[in-house]
């Protein structure tokens, strides 16, 4: 029922489609270290290129970047609440990751 509501809300299936159409659901994770001015991590969804959620280490929550998107919790009241929980663990990851590369490659700074 969950991805139904999905569905609908992007407009993807439903009585007023007459023909088929493609749709991309992409997201991107971005981690770094020691660059002023710019968060460690940064999550974004994106559907068909437009930006539908972020999350950043500044303000570590998961939100919703489109109107369409506030309506999920209707139905999932704790969805944002668990998707802050997936990104912050993505982060905590990262910044591991991070770590091992710069021990790695003998990087310590600078």
């Amino acid at each position: 029922m969950k991805m139904l509501l999905f569905l609908l809300l992007l407009g993807i299936v439903g009585p007023h489609c007459t023909s088929a159409r493609t749709h991309s659901l992409k997201y991107f994770d971005t981690a770094s270290s020691g660059v002023p001015n710019f968060p460690e991590f940064v999550s974004v969804g994106l559907v068909d290129e437009v930006e539908i959620t972020h999350y950043d280490s500044n303000t570590r929550r998961e939100e919703p970047k489109q109107d369409w998107m506030s309506y999920i919790t209707d139905e999932d009241p704790q969805y944002w609440e668990r998707n802050t929980q997936i990104a912050l663990s993505a982060q905590q990851l990262y910044k591991v990751n991070i770590e091992t590369v710069k021990q790695r490659l003998n990087l310590t700074g600078g």
